[in-house]
């Protein structure tokens, strides 16, 4: 103790204290953009009128590497989607329409796709739009994903890239999280 009775320690500067709490600030919100969930921005019209150009989403990476039919999914589509950065973004949004095992098709006789056989009821598709211009019949790798956009003539999905390294099926580990929520525009602010 110091002559006038205090202990001899120095108070932390209001400075120091305030680094700290923005240093905590930073590092708490790094955590919950690595594990819990990761904004981004729908670069184009191919999930409409699910998504629109320029929504802020929310993607849940809890569900990181996981996909089952009928989520909406953001994915690194590097080497996929977009062989490299140049050809375009790294991240993608989709919706997961069949998964590992699943056989899809286009189309039946009523011009639905089917998944396992059994016609695939879309209410998501745009009035008018048929679910797909392409003919397929294909079974989905173990392990992999068939992703389509809901704007099926405006969207570069799997159909596209049947051809390509992977056949257009993404490996589900591929996958950052699947969509939840739109967080801007607040007018379209909401659950999915």
């Amino acid at each position: 103790m110091t002559p006038d009775g205090s202990s001899g320690r120095r108070r932390p500067h209001l400075v120091v204290a305030a680094a700290v709490c923005v240093v905590l600030l930073l590092l708490t919100a790094a955590a919950v953009r690595q594990f819990v969930v990761q904004p981004f921005r729908v670069p184009s019209a191919s999930m409409e009128p699910t998504l629109a150009r320029g929504d802020v989403i929310l993607a849940d990476r809890t569900q990181r590497g996981e996909a089952e039919r009928g989520q909406v999914v953001v994915f690194d589509g590097t080497g996929y989607f977009a062989p490299s950065q140049a050809d375009g973004g790294r991240y993608w949004v989709k919706r997961v329409i069949a998964v590992g095992g699943d056989r899809v098709a286009c189309c039946d006789p009523v011009g639905a796709l089917t998944v396992d056989g059994v016609p695939l009821e879309e209410p998501y598709l745009p009035e008018g739009t048929a679910p797909s211009e392409i003919d397929f019949d294909l079974r989905v790798p173990a392990g992999r994903m068939f992703v389509l956009g809901d704007n099926r003539s405006d969207s570069t999905d799997s159909r596209h890239l049947l051809g390509a390294p992977g056949g257009g099926m993404i490996p589900a580990e591929r996958v950052v999280g699947d969509v939840d929520r739109i967080v801007w525009p607040l007018t379209r602010s909401g659950s999915l």
